[in-house]
């Protein structure tokens, strides 16, 4: 396999409905391994998200899991994850899933640099930021 970067997002205990959510949006295959499933015995973990991976069509990987024990789940708005290129139809549905629920923090539309960008914070608490290349005039 080759060497491949993608966001890994912790969740306070929403991982299944998060990556459930985010299959809807871009499809794909999504697995998901419970502390259960992986010999953990403790009720209060059996049936949350030990790791989640979902690989789409598009060649997106997202992964998740729920903060495991001992950990503090401290969410930042240091990070986004960014959807970018010129297939306008699938970046405009993305875009519209994903600020279900959600808040538009720039609305997606023409910036000054001709593209098409917005950028919201989707009902997780995942900030995203889109842009839709334009395609050459000519």
């Amino acid at each position: 396999m080759a060497s491949r970067l993608n966001p890994y997002f912790s969740f306070p205990g929403s991982a299944r409905e998060a990556m459930e959510f985010y299959h809807r949006v871009f499809g794909g295959s999504l697995s998901m391994d419970t502390f259960g499933s992986m010999g953990t015995d403790d009720p209060a973990l059996t049936d949350k998200i030990m790791h989640a991976m979902l690989e789409t069509d598009r060649g997106f990987t997202l992964m998740g899991s729920d903060t495991a024990p001992g950990m503090e789940h401290d969410p930042g708005n240091n990070v986004s994850v960014s959807l970018s290129g010129d297939d306008a139809d699938d970046l405009r549905g993305y875009w519209q899933k994903l600020t279900e629920g959600g808040t538009v923090t720039v609305p997606l539309e023409k910036q000054m640099w001709g593209d098409e960008f917005g950028m919201c914070v989707d009902r997780f608490g995942i900030g995203w930021m889109v842009n839709i290349a334009q395609q050459p005039q000519g």
